[in-house]
Formats: C-alpha cells, sequence, structure tokens
C-alpha cells in the first residue's frame, strides 16, 4: 500500500506537450506522431490538450532506445507489447507465489512438497521415467 502514491504520481498526467517534449528530447510533432501511431496514449483535458505522466515520458525514452537500435515503428509496437506482457505475467506469477506461500503455511507445511518428492526421489533412485 506504500507504493500506491507514487504508482498513482507516476502515471500523473501532469505535463503539457512542449514539456513533454523536452523532458523527452524530441519534438513535439514527433509525439504526436507517436500518438497517431498507438505508440503513446496521453491523456486529454476536458479542453482536448494532451497531458503527459512521468510514465509517458519514460515509454518515450524506450521508444528512443529502440528508434536509435534501428527499429521501426510497427516492431517497436511489438516489443512494447511483448514487454508489457511480460511485466504483466511477472506480476501474476509473483502473485501465485504469494498465494501458494501462504497455503503452505496455512497447512503448516515447512518444506515444499515439490522439494520433498523430490529428495524422495532421488533417494529411492526412482525417475519417474519409463
Amino acid at each position: 500500500m506504500s507504493q500506491q502514491p507514487d504508482h498513482d504520481q507516476y502515471r500523473m498526467a501532469v505535463y503539457v506537450i512542449s514539456v513533454a517534449a523536452e523532458l523527452s528530447g524530441m519534438h513535439p510533432q514527433t509525439l504526436r506522431n507517436y500518438e497517431r501511431v498507438g505508440l503513446l496514449q496521453p491523456a486529454r483535458t476536458q479542453g482536448g490538450n494532451r497531458r503527459y505522466s512521468q510514465a509517458d515520458i519514460a515509454r518515450l525514452h524506450r521508444i528512443a532506445e529502440l528508434v536509435n537500435a534501428g527499429m521501426n515503428l510497427e516492431g517497436i509496437r511489438h516489443v512494447l507489447a511483448l514487454e508489457n506482457e511480460v511485466a504483466l505475467l511477472r506480476h501474476e506469477v509473483a502473485s501465485l507465489r504469494e498465494h501458494l506461500a501462504a497455503q503452505r503455511v496455512s497447512r503448516g507445511e515447512l518444506v515444499p512438497m515439490h522439494q520433498v518428492l523430490s529428495l524422495f526421489t532421488r533417494r529411492s533412485g526412482f525417475s519417474g521415467e519409463r
């Protein structure tokens, strides 16, 4: 819970396009182009003006790294999508590990069952293969 305010602040859209362009080292038209092709989705005010967050600025830096590596915009789109998916999967794995650890504690299991089985199969000579 203590990380929530920092996360919210990281995602808070506060920068106008000229500031976001300066922070990212890009021209404002480049930011508009990245939005047009779907690489970036800045927030909008009620008046329709773009507002960028620190997360958007970090994404722009990542896009610049990929452009400098010679990647085209479609390739960048795929890389960013895959990086996002990896982050989501890592979060899911961490949650599942926490859940599994809690289950082990609630069962009073001191050693994970797969370790017990591994030790048993090594000592007995059973490999499970046929």
